[in-house]
């Protein structure tokens, strides 16, 4: 998972850019990066780490430019190298810079054909920089020296026609504007957002409403599923339907686990969502434990938080905080490798004796993936003296692995994988384990949308959206996945890098 932003304005565009980005930093942690536009220049600063870490003053201070796009990342598979990070930078046609949220599940085929038939090379095993690269081939492909709307709305049809999985884009054409455009199925997000100046209008695509709200601008809309949008130099928007058959089908981990809830996504309150999942959970607990002896219920911070509060509210059992969180560890579960993980757990929560001694509590988490932190938790909280410790989580099982930009593992290494919930259950500790239904959690995220007929579930049921998930291809991700296939590298930092382009 990713987040993406991308900003058209009247001034320099930074320190926006930058806050944007502190923004969506729960998005992804691994690496950060920003190009700017300034007369045909472009100014990039990309680097592995925080958003804080990667940019200081001597930084910002080179990224010119009223035009500009960042990204924070988290890797879907494979090694943690600088090399990955975003932006991507083709200099043909144009001068072209590109930011990916997703994965594309015909990667290594559009790589072998960009070699032989499209002549392009592809420098890292980053899938952003072959969508990069097909988007630069079929822009190349008008022939023309100055480009109109429709030219790069024809591009991206090509995209489309090319590109299996999920991508939601965000780029800059040196010398012609930003653009942003979404894949067919919406799987991955991206929003509009808009505001007056006193110079003219401003455009931001941001990965998640709050970077729009929290920069100053209204959201417009959301980018639909096989949309492409366009802000010319002028600060004119375009837009155009790029697919042939778009269905809105967002991945509903979003609301799970990975969105702030001050976001609003496909016109979703992720926070109204939350709330209704904990409603569902508790009418699944009281129908099977009716004569529960919950004495209290804690969640498990952070993004359990809105969903156990109305679960409490529900039970009629007390709500409590039973954990600290250190706010200057990660989040685990998009943390490289499992050793890391393991070791993060009792460092990023401490547990209040007081809230356990005694009592039978009821934790609460937003899902359970690996099964590592939810263990470790369960001990602590029989360390701090529970009397019993009921688990719940507020997404089902989760037993297949997600090849749409979640960072999920190997089937294998899911702990819903080939168990039955008393066996998940017994592995993590639980005297007792809820899982929410799959049927309550699309129900709770879908009861105020519009348009929206299914998601992907497919990490808890297998049903793949786009319909091109072979075996052979989870194999190749599972591979890819393995904890001991991974490395961290470290490198010596990148300062501003200054591309020229002469269009």
């Amino acid at each position: 998972m990713c987040g993406i932003i991308g900003i058209f304005a009247r001034s320099p565009v930074n320190q926006a850019l930058y806050d944007g980005l502190t923004v969506l930093q729960h998005r992804g942690q691994d690496a950060a990066g920003i190009v700017t536009c300034d007369d045909n220049r472009l100014y990039m600063r990309k680097d592995n780490g925080l958003v804080r870490d990667v940019f200081h003053t001597r930084h910002m201070l080179r990224l010119h430019g009223n035009m500009g796009i960042g990204h924070v990342r988290y890797p879907t598979a494979g090694c943690f190298t600088s090399a990955q990070a975003q932006p991507f930078y083709v200099n043909s046609p144009f001068g072209i810079t590109l930011g990916h949220n997703g994965n594309l599940t015909n990667a290594e085929d559009l790589k072998r054909d960009l070699f032989v038939e499209d002549r392009r090379h592809i420098n890292t095993d980053s899938d952003s920089e072959i969508l990069l690269n097909v988007f630069a081939h079929e822009l190349e492909a008008t022939g023309k020296l100055k480009i109109t709307p429709s030219d790069i709305f024809s591009a991206v049809s090509g995209v489309h026609h090319r590109c299996r999985g999920a991508y939601a884009v965000v780029g800059m054409i040196t010398g012609h504007g930003l653009f942003a455009f979404r894949d067919p199925h919406g799987i991955r997000p991206v929003a509009i957002g808009r505001r007056q100046s006193s110079e003219g209008t401003e455009y931001i695509f941001a990965s998640e409403s709050v970077a729009i709200d929290v920069l100053g601008y209204e959201l417009l809309r959301d980018v639909a599923p096989g949309e492409a949008v366009f802000i010319d130099m002028e600060g004119v928007m375009h837009a155009s339907q790029c697919a042939e058959h778009p269905e809105l089908t967002p991945c509903i981990f979003e609301h799970v686990y990975f969105a702030r809830p001050d976001s609003l996504m496909d016109g979703i309150s992720v926070y109204k969502a939350r709330l209704r999942m904990g409603e569902y959970l508790a009418k699944k607990i009281l129908r099977e434990f009716p004569d529960h002896d919950i004495d209290v219920v804690l969640p498990i911070p952070d993004t359990s938080r809105t969903s156990a509060l109305q679960l409490s509210y529900d039970l009629g059992v007390k709500y409590s905080e039973g954990f600290i969180k250190n706010r200057y560890i990660g989040r685990t579960f998009i943390m490289p490798g499992q050793t890391q993980r393991k070791k993060s757990v009792r460092q990023k929560l401490n547990a209040i004796d007081l809230e356990f001694r005694g009592k039978n509590v009821l934790l609460v988490d937003d899902s359970i993936v690996r099964g590592t932190t939810s263990q470790q938790i369960i001990q602590m909280a029989r360390d701090a003296g529970a009397n019993k410790v009921y688990f719940a989580s507020a997404a089902p099982p989760v037993r297949y692995p997600n090849v749409y930009g979640i960072d999920m593992p190997a089937a294998n290494e899911l702990i819903g994988h080939g168990r039955d919930e008393q066996q998940i259950a017994e592995a993590i500790g639980a005297d007792r384990l809820f899982y929410q239904e799959l049927d309550d959690l699309v129900e709770a995220v879908r009861k105020k949308a519009k348009g929206i007929e299914r998601f992907d579930t497919s990490v808890f049921n297998g049903e793949y959206v786009t319909g091109d998930v072979s075996q052979d291809y989870l194999q190749h991700i599972e591979n890819l996945r393995k904890d001991s296939a991974r490395g961290d590298t470290t490198e010596k930092d990148n300062e501003v890098v200054e591309i020229y382009n002469t269009a």
